[in-house]
């Protein structure tokens, strides 16, 4: 049985975080699976297959840290990358996987592994800010980037600006690989009943609080539309860093009976289920997990123009919408008047030749 060792930089809830648990527990029936995480303690490390080793570099989330070791750690990754692997990453494995960009793929360049592979789960075209550290990093994943065998992203686009930032002669194999998700597990939780109090219309996020998921702008249009006098109600799931600014925004533009941060929810399913649209009208996007699990629940869908159209593009419920902030705000008029109607035929879902196209890159 072939040992293979993923590392990701924790098993919170997030898109990347999903999939990564929902792949090792499939693959779990064929494979020897170990996870290696810098942060611990994430929500999702209970969903695991009991087959499944996990090592964690620090016990506590992230979130758990003190501001100085959220300063200090990222430091000490860049640094001590390879001290981290050779004490942590123990005994031999076959494939060595870091599932997502940045302080992982710093770790695992290390080993004496010969098959290593990186997942792009962003567009890196817009990781990258423009002050000196950003530039440096910039610099740094180049070269580390170029340790790994086999580069897979999650979608064309994604390897589109991958290699606009990165020049492609540099690199090794590279195969576009869309995210896996367990339908049965999604439909089996959104069956759970939830006291759930949405108005209609209703459209739900579900994304971290950060800057690139642009719910600030979301909050002004939803503004402009109320002023309209046109009715809608807009949920958000979850939690990150941009909460207290966008709870300002919403008590600054009086909207707190209409545009609510719900917090974070261990099952989000029955809240998309329960709701009339699923939004990601994000600045940029890798796939967007979320639209895969509303695909599952057959649901209609708004997103933005960023690489996340991918993950729509054979589904007939969506709407893609010039991500630019009139042009939102004129497309949600359309919609919320239902001057657009949307195919009400079930739409079959099937992603098992995901999990094929992985085992044939574990061969």
């Amino acid at each position: 049985m072939k040992k293979i060792v993923f590392g990701i930089t924790g098993l919170t809830i997030g898109g990347a975080e999903r999939v990564l648990v929902d792949i090792a527990n499939k693959l779990q029936e064929k494979y020897d699976i170990t996870i290696f995480t810098i942060y611990g303690n994430g929500e999702f490390e209970k969903e695991l297959n009991k087959n499944i080793k996990i090592v964690n570099l620090y016990k506590k989330s992230f979130q758990e840290l003190t501001n100085i070791e959220k300063r200090i750690i990222p430091i000490k990754i860049l640094k001590c990358g390879k001290q981290i692997y050779k004490n942590n990453i123990k005994g031999k494995y076959d494939i060595q996987i870091a599932f997502l960009e940045g302080p992982i793929t710093r770790i695992f360049k290390y080993g004496d592994n010969q098959n290593k592979i990186v997942w792009i789960h962003n567009d890196i075209s817009k990781v990258y800010g423009n002050n000196f550290k950003a530039k440096l990093k910039l610099i740094l994943d180049k070269k580390i980037y170029k340790e790994y065998n086999q580069i897979i992203f999650v979608s064309n686009q994604n390897k589109e600006a991958f290699n606009n930032i990165f020049n492609k002669e540099n690199y090794n194999n590279e195969k576009v690989i869309y995210n896996y998700i367990n339908k049965n597990r999604i439909l089996k939780l959104a069956s759970k009943k939830e006291k759930i109090d949405f108005q209609s219309p209703s459209i739900l996020l579900v994304s971290r609080l950060v800057k690139q998921k642009a719910i600030d702008r979301l909050i002004r249009i939803h503004k402009k539309l109320q002023q309209e006098g046109i009715n809608n109600n807009i949920y958000i799931i979850g939690e990150g860093p941009e909460y207290n600014n966008l709870n300002k925004l919403i008590k600054d533009l009086n909207v707190e009976n209409t545009f609510k941060l719900i917090g974070k929810k261990i099952n989000p399913y029955p809240y998309m289920k329960k709701a009339d649209y699923i939004a990601l009208l994000s600045y940029f996007e890798g796939y967007g997990m979320v639209l895969e699990e509303a695909k599952i629940l057959n649901k209609k869908i708004l997103i933005t123009d960023t690489a996340a159209k991918e993950a729509v593009s054979n589904y007939n419920k969506k709407i893609i919408i010039k991500n630019d902030e009139n042009e939102i705000f004129e497309m949600l008029k359309i919609i919320l008047k239902e001057d657009i109607k949307f195919n009400e035929n079930l739409e079959e879902y099937n992603n098992e030749y995901i999990i094929e196209e992985i085992e044939k890159l574990l061969e």
